[in-house]
């Protein structure tokens, strides 16, 4: 082969590489997998990542899964919550069925965020309540949920009381230990199984 055969197969070779590389990146986002073919995030982000300390970097990894699930959750709940609230009370109600202690709580919290002169995490004042905040206004409000719920009021207390239990290290930069991330998986279960 002449050294021109050569120089144009390694092209072809880059061309065909190149193709399933960009077939492949499809894929990936598609069917949001990663298939461990790309650069790591974390080389991306060297320039100040790598400076921390390495076992804070492995501990966040091994944490970033257990915030995803609960991320997913407690969003999922807040949605619930609204959704259920106004199909039984309409419009008003959070103004109507929500207590004032609440509704001053969430009223500080958003204020604090407009003064801070960072862009406001969201236009639903449910979005500013706490974890415990959501079980109050499921429990002092449980007509509207009791279709929802189908294991009742103390196992939907119980469940909740556990996840809030759980959020903290979550939310806190702090490891789960093993039996907890047990717990937290068991715990996920529990509260699938409460609508069933």
């Amino acid at each position: 082969m002449t050294k021109e055969e050569n120089l144009s197969k390694v092209k072809l070779f880059c061309l065909a590489n190149s193709l399933t590389e960009k077939q492949l990146d499809s894929v990936e986002n598609e069917l949001e997998i990663d298939l461990g073919r790309s650069e790591k995030a974390e080389l991306k982000k060297k320039d100040f990542y790598l400076q921390f300390d390495l076992d804070f970097r492995k501990e966040a990894k091994a944490m970033s899964e257990h915030y995803e699930v609960f991320y997913c959750l407690e969003k999922s709940i807040r949605r619930q919550v609204m959704l259920l609230m106004e199909e039984k009370y309409g419009d008003n109600w959070w103004t109507t069925k929500i207590d004032e202690e609440i509704r001053k709580n969430v009223d500080k919290n958003i204020h604090r965020e407009e003064d801070s002169g960072f862009t406001i995490r969201s236009e639903e004042k449910i979005d500013y309540t706490t974890f415990g905040e959501l079980t109050q206004i499921v429990t002092k409000n449980w007509e509207a949920f009791e279709d929802l719920f189908k294991r009742g009021q103390r196992a939907f207390q119980r469940i909740t009381n556990n996840l809030n239990q759980l959020r903290g290290p979550i939310a806190h930069c702090c490891p789960l230990a093993e039996d907890e991330i047990v717990r937290l998986e068991l715990t996920v279960k529990d509260w699938f199984r409460l609508m069933e």
